[in-house]
């Protein structure tokens, strides 16, 4: 039997999953505010209540995330694309490409049937591909950002707007209210413009199928309808995609307790 736990210091949120022989069985999640360290050692404690397991039963803890460097109590590290493969084949093993939209940036991972990373390629020079982008463009509409996804279902059509920049699209959209254009076909306008950011990203990796979305924006139905209509294919959502990262990490803890104990 094996406990390992997996660390994923985002940027505007730390996610910890705790692994107990392949199956989840505790998770948490806090915002990073100003004391990151502070705040994973908080989700860590938290997730270890949902397990009911004391942290004197942890053998191995891996972090990844934006912040990895400063998570100075766990055991080892792993980027954030071999986090992703892991947990994409870990959710769904038919997984071959993993695409993972959190709230800064947005990128893509190619894996075997093993969860080994194979290739990937990342969004990270523009907010116009992640979650960020979403919030922003809420407050312009005076939108709740729960309400977003929802509102552009209801869209006829898109309007037009910038993709290749958030700057761009931000003045876009306001010269969209101005005209009183209908906050539906904004809000799609918006997810429509950021579902051709990402899915020209992961086009320039290649993709493999079957195609797993992970990350926070994953909940957000009118990005997931928005990037299922560019891409022409199926997308798999696993249940929980935000805690994808630590997942991932919590497994490449398991694997290296495990090498310790044949060592």
């Amino acid at each position: 039997m094996v406990v390992s736990a997996g660390v994923d210091m985002g940027t505007q949120r730390v996610k910890v999953a705790i692994i107990k022989d392949k199956q989840v069985v505790g998770k948490a999640q806090e915002f990073v505010g100003f004391e990151p360290i502070k705040a994973a050692e908080k989700a860590l404690e938290e997730a270890l209540k949902d397990a009911s397991i004391s942290r004197d039963e942890i053998e191995h803890i891996t972090a990844t995330g934006a912040g990895v460097d400063m998570a100075t109590f766990a055991d080892s590290t792993v980027s954030m694309m071999g986090a992703d493969a892991k947990a994409g084949t870990y959710f769904f093993s038919s997984a071959r490409t993993v695409i993972d939209v959190g709230a800064e940036d947005a990128r893509a991972v190619k894996c075997d049937e093993y969860g080994i990373m194979q290739d990937f390629i990342v969004n990270a020079r523009c907010a116009a591909g992640a979650g960020t982008f979403i919030e922003a463009m809420a407050r312009a509409l005076e939108v709740e950002l729960e309400d977003m996804g929802a509102l552009s279902l209801h869209a006829e059509r898109a309007s037009p707007i910038n993709a290749s920049c958030v700057i761009f699209a931000e003045s876009d959209v306001v010269s969209l209210i101005h005209r009183e254009e209908p906050k539906t076909e904004i809000a799609r306008a918006i997810f429509d413009a950021m579902a051709e950011r990402v899915s020209s990203m992961v086009k320039r990796l290649g993709i493999n199928p079957d195609v797993v979305l992970v990350g926070g924006v994953a909940k957000d139905v009118g990005f997931v309808t928005s990037l299922k209509r560019r891409l022409g294919i199926e997308i798999l959502i696993p249940k929980e995609p935000i805690y994808a990262g630590a997942i991932g990490a919590a497994l490449v803890a398991a694997r290296k307790a495990k090498r310790s104990r044949r060592q």
